[in-house]
């Protein structure tokens, strides 16, 4: 007879009531009249996220102390809860973002499915504590993400995109996979605690796993040189998609590198930190120097998604708890300025029906000042500005580093940071700087109406975004006592 471990499902009342939601989505798609259609679709996805939002709270309330769930496949403690809140909270606002989509109508119901499901698998994918289930995960949202991608057969540059994603997205998840096997064939081992605990740690094929698995989830982070996909996949992709990308995935990945590392291979950290540390000054001068150079908002806010990959590696390679709390801390203004920003972006293509650049930012704060103010105050986050959490962010993985003993990393990341002020104080310039005769006029018939949903995920972001540099001590309340998942 074959021995049933016990389920908790509480613990994976989240993911099951995401993957509720996508399966209804599906039914509604060809149940509910086409008239309503869009309406029902996204309803039941906003109300998944939120269901799934409120149980990562409870969970993260009643596990104080971490246990292994479904024979030790996943973890049920605050690192995992902590990161399932800021998914299912950029889920909900991508929802929002979504509603007023121009696009075709006839797989509306599908598209929140697939959003549901990629936040179900992410949330699933956080938790995880053994290899098997870090790749299933891994692929479970990662197909979500390539459908979605090119949802709208009629845009050419998603279908592109997609075909990008899918073969370099590919190519890492088969990275990902060889180091797994490499690494299981050196311990015996698939739980991470198991690989610790097998004392392998100067095997070369247990290193050389270890690299492959650092460079599989650089791919996913979007952190150079495993970057290669990023802008043009940002840029393709349906604007809500790439937001809903910037953010979840990059928090899935981050926090998975993290628990992976620390836990799994603590023996091999004087080696795995300087490769992650090596791999975040990669990130920083790539990011911010070809940023430099683009004329479109979403490559540009793409190149700042790999800077700031950088920035929050910093916060990995300290391997210390203050590093953990940095990078926990980091995600959360961090996911409300990309998923804010890429709004922003999203508003302006539907007024204007064309890629959105600099040039044609021209006056939009003075015709959106909500818009316009948030994004100013996004840019200023992005660059580390006081009065948002991205100062906060960035001071506190300084910090980490510099505790380390890496003040050579802190003074990249200052330096990264001066350059950046480039291209971030360059869309406030385009926005309420530009000569009058620069302005662009409203497209013919007036502008479209104001999308209320999407201008309050705005005003939600900019909410978290500078409530994060005021409300700092219960956030990194928060980061601590998830940190206390990991044994530094």
């Amino acid at each position: 007879m074959i021995h049933r471990p016990h389920v908790d499902w509480f613990a994976l009342a989240p993911v099951n009531s995401l993957l509720l939601v996508a399966a209804l989505a599906l039914l509604s798609a060809v149940l509910v009249p086409r008239t309503w259609r869009r309406e029902a679709a996204a309803a039941l996805c906003a109300v998944g996220y939120l269901v799934a939002f409120g149980f990562a709270i409870a969970l993260y309330v009643r596990s104080a102390h971490g246990q292994g769930v479904v024979a030790d496949a996943i973890r049920r403690d605050r690192l995992a809860e902590l990161a399932a809140l800021i998914v299912a909270g950029s889920g909900l606002l991508a929802v929002a973002i979504s509603y007023r989509e121009r696009g075709r109508e006839d797989h509306v119901g599908e598209y929140y499915a697939l959003l549901a499901a990629a936040g179900a698998g992410m949330t699933f994918f956080v938790a995880a504590n053994n290899l098997m289930t870090l790749f299933l995960a891994l692929e479970w949202f990662s197909i979500c993400l390539y459908v979605l991608c090119a949802i709208d057969r009629d845009r050419l540059g998603g279908l592109e995109a997609a075909l990008k994603y899918l073969v370099i997205g590919g190519f890492g998840s088969a990275v990902l996979l060889f180091g797994s096997a490499l690494v299981y064939g050196s311990t015996g081992k698939l739980d991470f605690p198991g690989i610790a605990a097998a004392g392998r740690e100067h095997d070369a094929m247990l290193l050389f796993g270890l690299a492959m698995i650092i460079a599989g989830l650089g791919f996913k982070a979007s952190a150079a040189p495993f970057h290669m996909w990023t802008p043009d996949v940002y840029e393709g992709a349906p604007t809500p998609v790439t937001a809903f990308m910037a953010a979840a995935t990059k928090t899935a990945a981050l926090v998975v590198a993290l628990r992976i590392l620390v836990t799994a291979f603590p023996g091999d950290a004087h080696l795995w930190t300087v490769a992650v540390a090596v791999i975040a000054v990669c990130s920083l001068v790539i990011g911010n120097f070809a940023a430099l150079v683009q004329k479109t908002v979403k490559r540009m806010l793409a190149y700042s998604s790999i800077s700031h990959a950088g920035f929050m590696l910093i916060g990995i390679a300290a391997n210390s708890a203050l590093g953990a709390r940095a990078l926990l801390y980091y995600l959360v203004p961090y996911a409300a300025m990309s998923l804010g920003s890429f709004a922003v972006v999203a508003a302006r293509e539907r007024e204007l029906g064309v890629p959105v650049t600099f040039e044609n930012l021209a006056g939009f704060g003075w015709e959106r000042p909500l818009l316009g103010i948030s994004m100013w105050a996004f840019m200023l986050g992005f660059a580390g500005f006081p009065l948002t959490g991205g100062f906060v962010g960035k001071f506190y993985v300084f910090a980490a580093a510099y505790r380390h003993g890496w003040t050579w990393l802190v003074i990249v990341g200052v330096l990264a940071t001066l350059v950046s002020l480039y291209y971030y104080l360059g869309i406030v310039r385009a926005m309420f700087m530009r000569r009058t005769e620069d302005l662009q006029l409203a497209p013919i018939g007036g502008s479209p109406p104001r999308d209320a949903l999407l201008q309050t995920a705005v005003f939600t972001c900019l909410v978290v975004t500078v409530g994060s540099f005021f409300a700092v001590q219960p956030l990194i309340d928060l980061a601590k006592h998830a940190s206390n998942a990991l044994a530094f």
